[in-house]
């Protein structure tokens, strides 16, 4: 087995690991209308505006929401807010599913990690319904050894906790750090980070410069398929 990325924490990975929208599949997920579906549920329940932000992003707005939520004694009430936005959030996943598609060389650099032996995997915020949709529109489903999704578990222990990365990890029957992660967000890095898990990122999203600003030690790439230069 060949030794990927000798330069991330100078380790050798038995399985490499991927977020779905724009690290591995180019996706037209409405992310604008995502956050809004959970800043409206808060503000339903009586969070305050002034805690929320209206062009945050979903996660952003769960977390502040549920930190006021909890810390009113209305803990009840995050229950009902996930509950509600499960299934508008799923249907705003699956408006644009049906253009996804995998990033240009990408599956040519998945068939040559299965032929060296490595184990593969997708570990996404994504619901279930829209991750495998997503996939097998794109045609690589049937490449993956493992697929973990926002709701196979309660949110969370969905990315950036990295709880997340250890259910992918049993998913693969590995540990943590078996596996080098690649994603394009911040949330990635600190999933992969605080679980022992290998990480480089993705310059999909973030700049070079946004990436040295979460942390400047992180190897960057400009897309997935750079993974068979540097092998």
């Amino acid at each position: 087995m060949f030794i990927i990325a000798r330069f991330v924490l100078n380790r050798e990975y038995l399985a490499v690991g991927f977020d779905m929208d724009s690290t591995l599949l180019d996706t037209n997920v409405n992310y604008r209308k995502l956050s809004l579906v959970v800043y409206n549920e808060m503000i339903k329940v009586g969070v305050p505006e002034n805690i929320l932000g209206k062009t945050a992003g979903s996660i952003y707005n769960m977390s502040k929401g549920s930190e006021y939520l909890t810390k009113n004694g209305r803990t009840d009430d995050i229950r009902v807010v996930k509950d509600n936005v499960r299934e508008m959030m799923m249907s705003v996943e699956l408006e644009n599913v049906m253009t996804s598609k995998p990033y240009k060389g990408a599956e040519e650099m998945l068939t040559y990690l299965k032929n060296k032996g490595y184990k593969i995997g997708v570990l996404t915020r994504g619901s279930r319904q829209y991750a495998v949709k997503a996939l097998t529109v794109s045609g690589v489903i049937d490449m993956l050894d493992a697929l973990v999704c926002r709701d196979d578990f309660d949110e969370d222990e969905s990315k950036p906790s990295p709880i997340a990365m250890k259910h992918f990890a049993d998913a693969l029957d590995l540990e943590p750090k078996d596996i080098l992660y690649l994603g394009d967000d911040a949330i990635d890095f600190f999933c992969a980070r605080d679980s022992g898990a290998g990480f480089i990122g993705v310059l999909t999203m973030n700049t070079k410069e946004e990436w040295k600003m979460i942390d400047d030690r992180i190897p960057v790439i400009d897309t997935v398929t750079e993974l068979l230069k540097i092998m």
